[in-house]
């Protein structure tokens, strides 16, 4: 089995912990949660909303770098830092996956510094062939 794995997508915030963003194996791509940073983690847009949309655009950007994409994710697991806000949330997220409905978790719990992270498992758009 070839396993590789992604640091950070070009161009996108680097991972401040000793870990990947991505880890691509057996035809899937396996992403680390992704935080509504722009340039770096202290850099996030002010509403919700738009954190939101800077998370699935920092998904988006690590998937394309795996091989992948957001009409490939399978499940997503969400962590909000509040239970109000799921409406908002998912109105944001139905932006991004329209018909397109992955299964989904979505938990409150308390983060570090963001009011949500997201995770997810795609497959890889053309899955490598063994050689």
């Amino acid at each position: 089995m070839s396993i590789r794995r992604i640091h950070a997508a070009p161009g996108h915030v680097t991972p401040v912990g000793p870990y990947s963003q991505a880890v691509v194996a057996n035809g899937l791509v396996f992403t680390s949660g992704q935080i509504p940073a722009r340039s770096d983690p202290t850099d996030q847009p002010a509403e919700f909303s738009d954190q939101v949309r800077q998370t699935l655009r920092n998904l988006q950007a690590i998937l394309e770098e795996a091989g992948s994409n957001l009409d490939h994710v399978i499940k997503v697991n969400t962590y909000l830092t509040e239970t109000e806000q799921l409406t908002e949330y998912n109105s944001v997220y139905e932006e991004f996956f329209g018909a397109h409905k992955p299964a989904r978790t979505s938990v409150c719990v308390s983060l570090w510094g963001v009011s949500l992270e997201i995770e997810c498992v795609a497959a890889l758009i053309e899955p490598a062939k063994e050689l």
